[in-house]
């Protein structure tokens, strides 16, 4: 039996049935294969409307995805770099699932501190000998 949806996050897995599956013909060289065949895949989910997101996911979503989103808030993933359908099928969803969790992925907080004292003697070492170097650039003082 078949999955039903796919698995983004532990927490979200969104209905197969929400994603939009288009297979078209692949551009550029191949013979008779690519021709014939539509193998390449445009998996199209909608990000604005989703009944499984909650909202503040859905604002996430739609704040760090905004470039790759067209004014409907459909999000787009194609996959033609195999040869059969059902591979570039698998591959446009997976790509679709890390998109979304990499997009839902809560960036940990920077903790602020303080720099050790072996790197601010450093830093100071490092300042002294570039005024040095300096120093002795300059042309000789007659007193």
């Amino acid at each position: 039996m078949a999955e039903r949806h796919l698995a983004v996050t532990p927490a979200l897995s969104i209905p197969l049935a929400e994603i939009v599956i288009r297979a078209t013909p692949s551009s550029g060289p191949g013979g008779q294969h690519v021709n014939r065949s539509s193998t390449r895949i445009e998996a199209v989910w909608n990000v604005a409307g989703s009944p499984v997101l909650t909202e503040i996911q859905r604002r996430r979503l739609l704040l760090r995805l905004a470039s790759r989103l067209n004014g409907d808030g459909n999000l787009r993933v194609v996959a033609s770099d195999r040869r059969s359908q059902l591979q570039n099928r698998a591959a446009a969803l997976e790509r679709l699932a890390g998109v979304v969790s990499r997009a839902l992925a809560v960036p940990k907080a920077r903790r602020a501190t303080r720099p050790t004292r072996a790197s601010r003697e450093r830093r100071l070492e490092s300042k002294k000998r570039r005024g040095e170097t300096k120093r002795e650039r300059r042309r000789p003082h007659d007193d």
